[in-house]
């Protein structure tokens, strides 16, 4: 019995403690399984956990490690999977009274790869309905809350893998990203959030909007979130979308510093209205990373807020949704798809059109910025986090969740790379991150920035005893 905590643990610590004989994979999937049972009912992050299988996992897991046999460094390793991911044996809700609570027949490529690396699957995580908006709250399940104030939204749509990562039930969270759904909710949640360049984690089925989706980790740690993407981060023939040429080793050049790095920091994107803490602490990020050995210059990059064009593209899907339901399925709906669907009725096939148009160009743009700088450095969310169940901030003059996110899905239209770096603290201690984006396939070089921040500037979690402490 290891005299380790074990729920403290990164993967990499377990990895370690497994190889060295100190701690089983047993012993760290009770541990996590602890902390779900402490922490769970508080937060809402997890919609369905796998006790027997998760155990039965570990206990297969901890025999290979005895023979020296083990699959991979995150063999053993608790993790959960977004409830959007099919996984086999678990039902795929997503958030959706469409949907039954009939088990999966299989796994979807990022589930797959998990297995094969022998890690153990602890259950799945809340979503908004079909990942459509950036919180978590859906009819099946409610409202995922924040572990830093239960009263506020930890953001979405992969919120409940962000707190899960937050509160460390399981050391490795499987986050999706259409929008900004894996960068929004690190952010609000102080966790560490990355959307590789689309492709190269492949995923199916396909999300609503394909051409937009990212699978990503979500961790506490960029070693951590390197090891899990040196598992999904590997081509899948079951994904049209999916490309060839990711790293051998996501971790490679992670301890390489930032000297002779460019980075360009544009503190609104010369469009958007950011909360003035969000810009202090996000401005703060960017003089330590000069001090670290960064080029740091700020800049408006030149271009216009792509807002309707992706709305466009967004509210589409939605509609595409819409119109394949009946009457009585149209009423189970969340309210927010169904404006959305209505939205897009009066636009035409030409306008869609237009709308493509409109993205190509808008990534060429970000691709030729990026024969300058290395990097583009943003806030990752405009504001703090907000209360919950509600999509904008309670008395604000806005009505969607694109219009408090103006960073986040820039990056989705040019399929670019990016990650949520926690980077300190508002005056009530709610958490701040900053965005750090690359050009295209540029996704080892945001790994290496995001690891010199955070080494120098290590994160902190919410340390709570019992549930009761962290409702209050």
């Amino acid at each position: 019995m290891s005299e380790t905590d074990l729920g403290s643990c990164t993967a990499a610590q377990l990895s370690d403690l497994f190889a060295r004989r100190e701690a089983s994979p047993l012993e760290a999937t009770r541990a996590a399984l602890d902390r779900i049972d402490r922490y769970n009912d508080a937060v809402n992050a997890y919609v369905h956990v796998d006790r027997e299988g998760a155990e039965a996992a570990a206990t297969e897991s901890a025999r290979r490690w005895g023979q020296g046999a083990q699959l991979s460094p995150i063999d053993g390793v608790p993790v959960s999977m977004k409830d959007l991911t099919e996984v086999k044996g678990m039902p795929a809700r997503d958030g959706s009274l469409l949907t039954s609570d009939k088990p999966c027949d299989r796994d979807a490529p990022p589930t797959e790869r998990m297995r094969e690396a022998g890690a153990v699957i602890l259950g799945k995580t809340n979503t908004p309905e079909f990942g459509w908006k950036g919180v978590t709250d859906n009819r099946v399940f409610g409202a995922t809350m924040n572990p830093w104030d239960t009263s506020l939204t930890p953001g979405g749509s992969s919120g409940g893998a962000a707190a899960a990562a937050a509160l460390n039930m399981g050391a490795l969270h499987q986050g999706g990203d259409s929008g900004g759904s894996i960068r929004i909710p690190a952010s609000f949640t102080g966790v560490y959030g990355f959307k590789p360049t689309f492709g190269w984690t492949p995923q199916w089925p396909p999300a609503k909007t394909p051409t937009l989706s990212h699978i990503g980790p979500m961790t506490r740690t960029v070693d951590d979130a390197a090891m899990m993407l040196n598992v999904i981060g590997r081509y899948s023939y079951r994904d049209p979308y999916a490309t060839r040429g990711q790293p051998e080793d996501w971790a490679r050049d992670l301890d390489d510093g930032l000297k002779g790095l460019r980075i360009a920091f544009s503190p609104d994107l010369g469009y958007a209205t950011v909360d003035p803490q969000v810009a202090a602490r996000v401005r703060e990020a960017a003089e330590r990373l000069e001090e670290l050995g960064a080029e740091v210059v700020e800049i408006d990059p030149g271009f216009e807020s792509p807002i309707k064009f992706f709305q466009m593209i967004w509210f589409t899907a939605s509609l595409d949704l819409y119109k394949s339901c009946t009457g009585d399925e149209c009423a189970k709906l969340d309210p927010g798809i169904v404006a959305n669907a209505k939205a897009a009725e009066d636009w035409t096939a030409l306008d869609h059109f237009r709308a493509l148009s409109e993205r190509a160009r808008f990534t060429q743009a970000l691709e030729r910025f990026n024969q300058d700088y290395h990097l583009l450095m943003t806030p990752s969310v405009a504001i703090p986090p907000f209360e919950v169940n509600q999509e904008v901030p309670p008395g604000s003059d806005m009505s969607d969740w694109t219009e408090w996110s103006p960073f986040s899905y820039p990056f989705n239209l040019s399929q670019q790379p990016a990650a949520s770096v926690p980077c300190g603290f508002t005056a009530d201690g709610l958490p701040v991150g900053f965005q750090l984006a690359g050009g295209k396939f540029d996704d080892v070089r945001v790994l290496r920035a995001s690891k010199a921040y955070l080494d120098a500037n290590p994160a902190r979690f919410p340390t709570v005893p019992n549930p009761a402490e962290l409702a209050a």
